[in-house]
């Protein structure tokens, strides 16, 4: 499990295409405390550490973690959200976020609004009831408060902070990105039957 705070923006230093694609990771983490098979949200999905050396991460990732998420999109170069999973204690400073991406947005309007960016995202249609105004949303691991909904569509503002220490406080009109909806959201809707299951 995950809050949402993301806690180093690495970059992209290797790709190796294949039945199992193999990305290696350039991070600030203390390689040396993290285990193999430690999972690690690279953009808001969980990986589990396949190998490691001082100041990087490789991670496997099967065909179907590449058909649902936007790690097919990823270059040499390209800067990722990582964060650890939380430990008992630790302060819940964002929301639980599992790591498992549930789709993947676009983002329709990027604006500056006084020293904050604000993006609005599009979703598919199957996750646009589970979006809520002043509910909690997950993008490329990053724990977002909600502004407003409009049907698919949905706002949020990204704070300084939020913009030098992610890699949202870059995103352009068209950019894909990866989606996690609300646990809580989830759980409600299935309980009064109204995620199609």
């Amino acid at each position: 499990m995950f809050t949402g705070i993301v806690t180093d923006l690495a970059t992209v230093r290797a790709l190796k295409p294949g039945p199992v694609t193999r990305l290696e990771i350039a991070t600030s983490y203390d390689t040396a405390g993290i285990a193999l098979g430690a999972s690690v949200a690279c953009n808001g999905c969980c990986l589990s550490v396949v190998e490691k050396g001082a100041g990087w991460l490789a991670f496997e990732a099967a065909q179907e973690t590449l058909n649902v998420t936007t790690l097919k999109d990823w270059q040499v170069g390209h800067r990722i959200n990582l964060e650890r999973p939380m430990q008992v204690g630790d302060e819940l400073g964002g929301h639980i976020v599992a790591g498992h991406v549930d789709g993947i947005g676009t983002v329709v309007i990027a604006a500056e609004d006084q020293g904050s960016l604000r993006l609005t995202v599009e979703v598919p249609e199957n996750l646009a009831k589970y979006i809520a105004s002043k509910g909690s949303v997950t993008i490329d691991g990053v724990s977002l408060t909600v502004n407003e909904v409009a049907g698919n569509r949905f706002g949020v503002c990204l704070i300084p902070i939020t913009r030098e220490a992610t890699n949202l406080g870059k995103a352009v009109v068209g950019q894909r990105v990866n989606l996690e909806i609300d646990l809580i959201a989830r759980y409600v809707a299935r309980l009064l039957g109204q995620d199609g299951n």
